[in-house]
Parts: structure tokens; sequence; C-alpha cells
């Protein structure tokens, strides 16, 4: 056999294609991680290279002939200098048995293993993944499954292993179609890792909901009964100073980052300066050069636990980037940060350039400028997260004082009125990243009170005016609070969408064959088109959290912050206008010439889901487009919650907007405003089914309140008075009311029978120069 030593020295018996592993039953708590270190490249599954599955604590014990791989339970502890109390708790809660390997010899305290029925287990639960998103019934194949053996390795920290794996089945769903080669047949690469825990020299920090991280907690029994049982710890990386004393300090063992040798140039280059901000955070915390990048040197290997990797990753469409972590569930110590990087989001950037700047002809240097930039702040963002670091999606309203935010960019209009991204994304660290990162990781000298001093910085943090709210609050449709939201730009939500508007409108005037590279077919202008058309969605929806919002913090009991305040009546007047002025005939129409321009899809190309819908067959279809844009608005105005807070709030205060006037404002604007030419009309009568489906939706929906119901079936009524009563001489406009106004007819009297429209789904927006999918967003997995 080939012996490897490290961490579990290792056996590998070539003739029989076996893997077995030395375990010395003194070998304290450790960690088990299982990984995809070759995934499926759908981002809709999510099951991408680099994504980490569970993180568990375990140990392995002797039971008769047998070691079983144990996983204590950490959820319930006693964290008491009593035995007796501490065997109590630990007795009252189960373990979980995770696997159990018949002993092949032994030699004292050191027991020999095989590993290969344990590595080819479904440890991804893949199977199951493929089965909820109705993509197929699939099993793992062991005739087709097999120990990987370059990746099979050994370090001082941690033992590596690693099999392909071949799931069998039928497959029933596109997603795996789309990229598995024979979709029967989904192979993939699973890791498994053994990770030393660290030693108990690491001092955890208590956590505190105003601070920006992530918690870990666990319920501690030996708690006095005035006391919580939950205890919550912040997650960050260990990191002590040479000098506590000093005010700035060199660290023991500085936070080093290596960037994956596969991110080519000007990727890397732009990657390694955007997480490199976050060393202007430690500088402020009171460290020197604690916080560093390199470029993963040549020979070293990224399965090695001592390595935080940023990986650049390959799917087949935009998916979400991951920040993720190795974390000592027991403390919340980041014993090693992961991070993800999807190579899709720089294209998508590149597009939205492409649409802005329409100056392909001039060159791409421009058009590569605005996606590195992108890829400077996501670099930002994604090492954000595995040093800590939650979202906060309140930053934009305090002038993008947060990586931690999914900025849109900044595009603004010129002196000549022509675009300018002079100023699009951000350049350095935000405010608030330096408060967060001074809360997670300031070591404070000993005759310094740590609680006093850490409960200090966060008062003087929100005295400036920061603010932090994150993705709870933030990414729910009938959201609540005026600052939390994503993709969204500037203080007051309102009026960044009638600037956003302008800008909207210049930026289609401007788009021609001019945005295209020489070669390519003037069908791919849609593609184009797409994000320039619904280059204000993100903004819509921040808007409409405004109507019928509230304003609240993540306040604690004794602090000065905000606990709740509804939100001024002018500002939510100002709200619905802009959001009205969305569903216009002038915001949704699209230019004669423009039109023109985008013929059915030249011979090899294809509709994605980058693409408008189409109910026209091959060709451009308009009108979809303005029934896709209008309904983005109208979904978020009336959301059964907010029509509910909207009816709560004006009984509560008089002043606010009320539900019905909110709805009759929206009416005036549409249903019943002034006609136009045909072209115009057309949009408005998409516009007027769209608004009276919503409006049927409120009545019936199962989460409206009791006068939501009545405010909505009577102005319904008067829509079907309005549409009995319209005297006009054009015939679509005559077949229009007729139809409606049989429509809700027929509702009355049976509302089983009517079905809303099926509206196209829209295409793929969120995120812009992020990944997007099944909407497993960026985030901190552990």
């Amino acid at each position: 056999m080939r012996p490897t030593e490290g961490y579990f020295p290792s056996f590998y018996d070539v003739s029989k294609d076996k893997l077995y592993i030395s375990v010395d039953l003194n070998t304290p708590e450790f960690l088990y991680v299982n990984t995809l270190s070759a995934g499926v490249g759908s981002n809709d599954l999510g099951l991408d290279r680099g994504k980490l599955g569970g993180i568990k604590v375990v140990q392995f014990k002797k039971y008769g002939q047998k070691l079983m791989l144990i996983q204590p339970n950490q959820e319930y502890r006693a964290i008491s200098d009593n035995p007796d109390e501490v065997t109590s708790v630990k007795e009252a809660f189960a373990s979980s048995i995770l696997w159990g390997f018949p002993i092949i010899a032994h030699t004292g305290n050191h027991y020999l293993i095989e590993l290969n029925d344990f590595l080819l287990q479904d440890s991804q639960g893949i199977a199951q993944r493929l089965s909820r998103a109705n993509q197929g019934q699939f099993k793992v194949d062991k005739s087709r499954s097999a120990l990987y053996l370059p990746n099979i390795l050994n370090f001082p920290k941690n033992s590596e292993y690693e099999v392909i794996q071949t799931y069998t089945g039928q497959a029933t769903g596109n997603w795996v179609r789309s990229v598995v080669p024979s979709p029967d047949a989904i192979t993939v690469q699973t890791h498994h890792s053994f990770i030393e825990l660290p030693d108990d020299n690491y001092q955890p920090r208590i956590y505190d909901p105003r601070s920006g991280f992530y918690a870990t907690s666990y319920q501690d029994y030996a708690t006095p009964v005035a006391s919580s049982l939950v205890k919550r710890f912040v997650t960050r990386h260990r990191l002590q100073k040479k000098n506590p004393e000093l005010a700035k300090s060199e660290a023991i063992n500085p936070i080093i980052y290596y960037l994956d040798r596969g991110a080519p140039e000007p990727i890397r280059s732009a990657l390694i300066d955007g997480a490199k901000w976050w060393n202007q955070a430690f500088e402020a915390a009171g460290f020197i050069n604690a916080f560093q990048i390199k470029l993963l040197p040549e020979g070293a290997h990224p399965w090695d636990i001592r390595y935080n990797m940023i990986q650049w990753v390959h799917r087949s469409t935009r998916g979400w980037s991951y920040g993720s972590s190795i974390v000592d569930p027991r403390t919340g110590e980041i014993i090693k940060g992961q991070v993800s990087l999807g190579s899709l989001r720089v294209r998508q950037d590149f597009l939205i350039a492409q649409g802005l700047l329409n100056q392909y002809e001039e060159g791409i240097e421009p058009l590569m400028t605005l996606a590195v930039s992108r890829l400077r702040q996501l670099a930002a963002h994604e090492v954000g997260h595995t040093l800590g670091l939650v979202h906060n999606y309140a930053a934009s309203s305090n002038n993008r004082a947060s990586v931690m935010d999914y900025p849109h960019p900044l595009v603004k209009l010129d002196g000549h009125g022509e675009i300018d991204l002079s100023e699009a994304y951000d350049v350095n660290i935000g405010e608030w990243d330096i408060a967060a990162i001074k809360y997670g990781y300031t070591q404070y000298a000993e005759h310094i009170d740590t609680k006093a001093a850490l409960s200090t910085l966060l008062e003087e943090t929100y005295k400036k005016g920061l603010s932090f709210i994150s993705d709870r609050d933030a990414r729910a449709p009938d959201g609540a609070h005026p600052f939390a939201h994503l993709w969204d730009e500037g203080a007051g939500a309102a009026n960044e969408l009638s600037r956003m508007m302008i800008v909207r409108e210049k930026v289609l005037s401007n788009l021609s064959e001019k945005s295209l590279p020489l070669g390519t077919p003037y069908s791919s202008l849609e593609e184009v088109l797409v994000p320039m058309y619904l280059f204000h969605r993100y903004q819509i929806e921040a808007t409409s959290k405004v109507v019928g919002g509230l304003n609240y913090s993540y306040s604690v009991k004794e602090d000065r912050q905000l606990k709740t305040a509804m939100i001024a009546p002018d500002a939510q007047w100002k709200a619905l206008d802009a959001l009205i002025q969305t569903v216009q005939p002038k915001a949704l129409m699209l230019s004669k010439p423009l039109l023109a321009k985008i013929p059915p899809k030249a011979q090899g190309y294809y509709r994605s889901r980058e693409s408008f819908g189409s109910k026209m067959g091959p060709v451009f279809d308009y009108y979809t487009a303005v029934e896709t844009a209008s309904e983005m608005s109208l979904s978020f105005l009336l959301h059964p919650h907010r029509a509910n807070r909207l009816v709560m709030y004006h009984d509560l205060d008089a002043r606010q907007p009320g539900l019905a006037q909110v709805i009759h404002r929206l009416l005036n604007s549409t249903w019943y405003a002034p006609h136009s030419n045909a072209e115009v009309r057309a949009i408005q009568r998409i516009v007027e089914r769209r608004i009276l489906d919503k409006l049927m939706l409120l009545n019936v929906h199962e989460g409206s309140q009791i006068d939501v119901e009545s405010i909505s079936y009577a102005i319904i009524l008067e829509l079907l008075d309005y549409c009995k009563g319209r005297k006009t001489a054009v015939f679509e406009d005559i077949a229009h009311y007729k139809s409606m106004a049989a429509l809700i007819t027929l509702w009355l009297e049976n509302p089983e029978e009517v079905k809303a429209p099926k509206t196209l789904k829209a295409p793929d927006g969120s995120p812009i120069g992020h990944d997007a999918g099944f909407l497993q967003y960026c985030s901190f997995n552990y």
C-alpha cells in the first residue's frame, strides 16, 4: 500500500482501489466538511464548483468492532465547571452517528478503516436537490464512480479526500439538459475534508444585532435563570496584535487571502485590488498591514486549510457568487475563508456597458473599464462575507457607505447631456465597513472594558447617521423599510427613480447597432436592449417600499436609535407619483427606428433567459416588453401586504395615504387618463388590464385584510360602471371596454373561473455584475 503522511495518515491499495486511514482514538474533535470540487454548472441548481456543504464537529469513537464517526450536539451545551451538569445536558439531547467503519486492523490506539463507501455517499444531497427542482430522479451509480487520486491529499492540519460521482436517472428538466452532455448521467466531484480544530486560545466576541456581523449561537443550559439561554458570538478570523498596548500594531498572524491562479488578466488585477480595500478597515481597527492579498503560490494547493481562497468559477449562466467560510461552530472563529466568483458576471457588466455607452466601434476599453470597476467592488463584497460581515442594504442611502450593499452603477448625464460613467462604482471601502471591522476585530488593551468600548463604538457609529439593514428586511417584495434595497442608488428612492428615468430615456434614444461588435447579428441587439429597457427595475422596487412603509432599526434596549416611524405622507405621495410615471406610455414606448433594427433571431442564434419572452413567434414582442415592465411596478405597488399597511396606517393617522386614495390616484393616471394615438392607447390598454388583475388579486388573496377586500371590491365595481359607460369610436377601445366589463361580470358571478393572464417571466436581472439563479444569493455559508 502507498502511504501518505498528514493529519490522518492514509494508505492507498492500488490493487484493490481502496483508501484507508489510520485513526488515533486520542484525536480530539475535528471538523468534517464536504464540498463540490467539480459542479454541475447550472446556476439554478446551485451545485457549483467550490460550494460548501455541511460543516460538522465530529469525533471517532470505538464501539465493538467499528469506529463510529459521531457528531456531538453543539446546539445544546452546558458551559460549566460542574462535570455532572455538563453530562446531564449532553445526555438530554441526541447526537448523530454519521457513519460506521468496520475496523480492518489496529495497533494500540491506532485503527485502520476503509473510506470508500463513506466518500461515495451523496453527501451533498444532490439527488434530493435534483428531485426538488423537478430535474428528475437520480441516484449514485457506484459502477461509474471512483476515488479521484489527484485530490486525495494530506496536510499538517487537514486531510483531503475526493471522489468522482456519477448520478444516473432520467432527466426531466431543462436545467440539467442545458449543461450536461448526457443528461441521464451527471458526473461531479465531491470533496471531503477532515480538519483540525483550533486551540482554545481564541476569545469569542459577543454578538450585537447592530454590528453588521453574522452570529454563531448555541443554548447554554448552565446559564442562570434570569439570563438568556442563547449565547451569540460574531463570526470572525482570529487576529491578535503583537503589542496590544499600542494603538497600532502588526498582527501576530495577518489574515492573508490567495487568489486562484486561473483568473485571467485584467480580471486578476481587479480582484486583487478590490479585495485589498479591506486593509483600510483593519488599519482603522488598529492593525498594520494585517490584511493581505496574494496570488496563490505555485505548488500550493487550494485545499490546504492554511490558505484563505478566492476562486474563479465558471457556469453556463450568470449566478450568485459566494462568500463562504469554514467556521468553528463552538466559538465562531473563521478557520478558512472561501470566496467563489462567477466568471460570467464580468460579461454581464460588459453587456450593460455596451448598452450604456453605445460605442463599440470606438474600441472596448471604455466598456472594460466599467466591467473591471464592478469586479473590484465584487471582490471586496464577497471577501467581506468571509470576514464575517452580512449585507448592509441601507448603505446606498448613506452615500455608498458599504461594499456589503448591492451597488447599481451610478449613471449620470454630463454637462452636454451625454452618458457619464466616471463614478459608476466606488473605489474604496465604505465608512460602514470600517465601523463594522472595528467592532469585530479591534483588540483593546487589558485595562479597557471591551464590552463598554464596543457599545460606545456602536453609539458613535449611529450618531454619524449611518444605517444598517440586512437581508430579511430588504429582499421580500412586500418590504416596508424605506432605505433597505438591493441594486438601488441615492438617499431618496423617489428622487433617484425620477432621475434614473431621465437617464434611461437618453440611453434608449442612443441605443443602436453601434452597441454591437462587428460580425454580430442585428438580432442580438435585443439582449443589449433588455437591461437598458429594464434599467430602472430595482429602483422601482426601492420606491415602492416608501408607500405604506415603516422606518425602523435594529435597536436594543437603552440605545438612542430610532425604534419605528411611519413615513411622512408627502414622501409617500412623491414615491407613488414616481411609480405611476413608470407605467405611462412615454416610459414604456420604444422608438420605431430601434424596433426596426431588431429582426427575428439569426440562424444559429436563439432566445435565452436573458431575452424578453414573445407571444409573436419569432418576432421581437414589443408589447410583452411593455407588459413585463409595467407588471414590475404594479406588482410591487399593489402587493396585498402593502395594501394592508396602507389601510392600517391610514386608520392610525388620517394624514397617511389610504389604500383607496392610492388606487384612485393610480386610476386617474391610467384608466381615466386622456386617450392619444393608437400606439399610446395600445400600451394604456395593457396597463389597464394589469391593474384590474391586481385589484382582483387584492380581493381574493388569502393574505388580504378585510378592508382591503372591501376597498378593492368597491373599486372593481367602479371600473365596471366606467367600462359600461364609455363612448368611443375606436373599435379596439370598444372591444377592450366590453371585454373588461364581461370579465368583471364573470368574476363577480364565478370568481373561480377567472384566471389572470400569465405574464411571461422577466429576463434575469439580479445580479448586476453578480450572479443570478434560484436565488441562493451571495452569502456566508457554514
